[in-house]
């Protein structure tokens, strides 16, 4: 344990030990060796330099949404960037909008928000989409044909070193659900550049796509999002799996949505481990089925052991 070595360097609150499943939207996941809640850059820059220089890795969390956390938990540190760091602000103001900063920590829900009260548009499509805005932006969030870098201007970086520098869009590698960024790089904050619209028919905006994600989508039960990427070509992701015919199939208390076939929910009690088969299944049909691969979208955090054959538990449909 590192206990005393991380105390030379941070005074900050620390959770030891503590379980990752209170901290994801899947619900699951074994503990994390230390949890720890940086309130800005300064301090997430002397986090990042004196783990670097104890050598012990770390992992980034914002709101827990597109993340699995092994049963068996997490080594090391997990860094949950959140309302602590969460400024919204508007940079600069032109005649048709305006550039807006949003640090990391900001929930996607409420930057939405906070742009419609503000008569600002740009950002609706990303209504009902879980999360932080620095995991949108590393994700490259989508819904509805639209991405994240649609509307980013910049966006400040911070380095395995812990030192900043501040990216233009169209200088990096934006692609499908990726920003492109080599591991270890943080998102720090986005400037987005949003047009002045009328407050009332942003919100409108916003309620039909909300609506629209209430009929397709599953809601109030624990899943991490749309689970895989949707191919580059042809069919959704969600289409080949309904088709594979495995809406409803069960892992444990895993299952594939019956609403949507893209989303693993957990019905409650479910492991890392049930998820995971789950997948495996899903990939295997799909494949037999229409010849794709579905690449998980969900980031996987401790899964570094051999999970178990699909054979050790049964599937229920």
């Amino acid at each position: 344990m590192f206990n005393d070595g991380i105390a030379d360097f941070w005074n900050g609150e620390v959770h030891w030990n503590a379980s990752m499943a209170a901290y994801t939207t899947f619900k699951v996941g074994g503990p994390a060796e230390a949890i720890v809640f940086p309130r800005g850059r300064n301090e997430l820059s002397l986090l990042i330099q004196g783990l670097r220089k104890i050598n012990v890795p770390w992992h980034l969390l914002g709101r827990g949404s597109n993340v699995l956390v092994a049963d068996q938990g997490v080594k090391g540190v997990v860094i949950v960037l959140g309302r602590d760091y969460g400024a919204i602000e508007v940079d600069h103001q032109y005649a048709d909008g305006a550039l807006v900063r949003v640090e990391a920590g900001c929930g996607l829900g409420r930057l939405v928000n906070w742009t419609a009260r503000h008569g600002l548009s740009g950002l609706e499509f990303a209504v009902g989409i879980p999360g932080s805005v620095g995991g949108a932006i590393v994700m490259n969030a989508g819904a509805w044909q639209k991405e994240m870098k649609d509307v980013l201007a910049l966006v400040t970086v911070m380095n395995g070193r812990g030192c900043c520098s501040v990216k233009k869009t169209e200088e990096m590698h934006f692609a499908y659900r990726t920003w492109g960024e080599k591991k270890g790089i943080i998102a720090l904050e986005g400037y987005f550049r949003l047009q002045s619209d009328d407050p009332e028919t942003i919100r409108g905006r916003c309620v039909h796509y909300q609506e629209l994600r209430k009929e397709r989508q599953p809601h109030m039960v624990a899943s991490g999002g749309s689970f895989f990427k949707n191919p580059c070509k042809g069919k959704s992701a969600g289409q080949l799996i309904d088709e594979a015919g495995l809406k409803g199939v069960s892992v444990g208390a895993a299952m594939v949505s019956p609403v949507h076939a893209n989303f693993i929910v957990n019905t409650g009690g479910a492991t890392a481990g049930e998820i995971v088969l789950l997948m495996e299944l899903v990939q295997a049909k799909v494949k037999e089925q229409s010849g794709v691969w579905l690449e998980p979208e969900v980031r996987m955090l401790g899964m570094e052991c051999v999970m178990p054959s699909l054979r050790s538990l049964a599937v229920e449909e």
